[in-house]
């Protein structure tokens, strides 16, 4: 009597693992972890815009229609908060005092500068204000106006 023996062969078993290497290489290709880290950082970014108009937008509610006074009719990067020095950048502070409006000023997702955010703001000949974020990426405008 032969005794039959259980087992995969070598060839057996290299030809699952190069298939399964062939379905890993598709799978990473669909799902693009790159384009799915930039969509998810820019989508950061597009609230982070919101949060910091409507802070501005409840200021001025609160005063009598004022908005922060270093805020420009130049689109000009904010000021971090706790940052060392707010020169040359805007400074909304005032938004931070005490957590009513911010509790701090949201940061870009890729970092900003030392002491910037990387977000802009700037006061329309219209009145309105506009933040914009220029580190977006996948060649995406994100700004918002209110």
């Amino acid at each position: 009597m032969k005794k039959s023996e259980k087992g995969f062969t070598l060839l057996e078993i290299l030809l699952v693992v190069a298939a399964m290497a062939i379905l890993a290489a598709v799978i990473i290709i669909a799902i693009n972890p790159g384009k799915q880290l930039a969509d998810t950082r820019n989508s950061q970014r597009w609230t982070d815009v919101q949060n910091i108009l409507d802070a501005v937008y409840q200021y001025s509610i609160d005063n009598n229609g004022n908005l922060p006074t270093s805020i420009t009719t130049s689109s000009t990067e904010i000021c971090r908060t706790g940052a060392a020095s707010c020169s040359g950048l805007v400074d909304l502070s005032v938004l931070t005092a005490d957590g009513k409006y911010l509790v701090a000023i949201p940061v870009d997702p890729s970092g900003g500068t030392t002491n910037g955010t990387n977000y802009q703001i700037e006061k329309l000949a219209s009145g309105r204000i506009k933040v914009s974020a220029p580190g977006a990426e996948r060649d995406e405008t994100i700004e918002g106006s209110k």
